[in-house]
């Protein structure tokens, strides 16, 4: 059922082109007796709701018109598509962690089973991420979907996963909490699995570790020092997979911290400094091809945000609205949290 706050809302914002004469509900709908005032399309009038409503259907009822309004509310059932992008991500996830452990899954299919604490660990740091835009995007009446998983046939299996916001963010607290949720939501399972990871991974001679040697970030040597406090220069921690997917997790979120364009780090940068995050975005983006001095994998990351994500932020309605203490220090747990995840070589040769 809607509250009453949010219907009052839809109420008032539809009678700039409606009539009101009654409105009953039907559980997350509206249905409106009413006239239309003119010809505005309901289409336009459901997409500029800033996220209030999804859809308007109209009925001819006698000499009054009924409106069928459907609120975001409506679109808390899992879709097919997401279903299946979930399911496929989960296998490719599973496949890539029991490689990881050594079983050859193609020739041993229930060998997948070895792949369960990598997948388990880093779909969790996935999810609560993009669950923790979701749930802030309908708190501030922000039409969102659910997580979107992207699987592929790379190392980790995974792409990624992503909402997609099919209305605009119009105030800056709630550009600022929906880009802000998914970093702190998922630095928040990422942590405890990295400690936990690591308390299963293995100390071993430098001479033999083999394969990718990952570079550290300030809190993979807090932890690393916490659970191997003796550890020699000659020695390597050969990490467990859920170690492993903890780290993933932390480069996601810093990542996506860079403050960069539609970026979780651009919106953050944007609620906070107005039209003056350009200059930190064209900064942000310049400092990537620095780093590629480092690692080339700058080069390529900067190049996907340039092209895919742009440099600069769309604005929003009260670019100029004073901030509170809150989301100042909102703001900074974001710019902790950058910090501490900060990676200059993610992977080393």
């Amino acid at each position: 059922m809607l509250d009453e706050t949010t219907k009052q809302n839809i109420i008032s914002y539809l009678s700039q082109w409606i009539e009101v004469i009654r409105v009953r509900e039907e559980g997350w709908n509206l249905v409106i007796e009413g006239r239309q005032r003119d010809k505005t399309s309901l289409r336009s009038i459901a997409r500029h709701s800033g996220g209030l409503i999804h859809s308007i259907k109209k009925f001819k009822d006698n000499q009054a018109d009924l409106f069928l309004i459907k609120t975001i509310g409506t679109e808390r059932r899992i879709s097919k598509i997401h279903l299946i992008l979930f399911l496929l991500t989960v296998y490719t996830t599973l496949m890539a962690g029991a490689m990881m452990e050594g079983a050859n899954p193609f020739t041993q299919p229930l060998t997948v089973v070895k792949g369960i604490p990598f997948s388990l660990t880093l779909l969790a740091i996935l999810g609560v991420h993009e669950l923790g835009h979701f749930s802030f995007a309908r708190k501030h009446h922000v039409d969102a979907t659910l997580p979107y998983f992207i699987p592929a046939p790379t190392f980790i299996g995974t792409f990624g996963a992503f909402i997609k916001m099919r209305s605009p963010v119009r105030q800056r607290r709630a550009l600022l909490e929906i880009g802000a949720a998914g970093p702190i939501f998922g630095f928040l399972v990422a942590t405890p699995a990295l400690f936990i990871g690591l308390a299963l991974s293995e100390v071993v001679p430098l001479a033999e570790a083999d394969g990718i040697q990952l570079g550290d970030s300030i809190i993979m040597k807090i932890a690393s020092a916490v659970i191997f406090p003796g550890l020699e220069p000659g020695q390597d921690i050969l990490l467990h997979p859920v170690g492993f997917a903890a780290w993933i997790g932390m480069l996601v979120t810093m990542l996506n911290l860079l403050p960069i364009g539609q970026l979780d780090g651009g919106h953050i940068a944007h609620a906070l400094l107005g039209k003056k995050s350009i200059y930190i975005a064209w900064g942000a983006l310049i400092a990537t091809g620095a780093l590629a001095f480092l690692s080339l994998n700058w080069l390529v990351w900067g190049a996907l945000v340039f092209f895919l994500v742009r440099v600069k932020h769309p604005p929003i309605i009260d670019d100029y609205k004073p901030l509170t203490v809150r989301e100042k220090l909102i703001g900074l747990t974001a710019l902790t949290i950058f910090i501490l995840t900060f990676i200059p070589v993610p992977f080393k040769t």
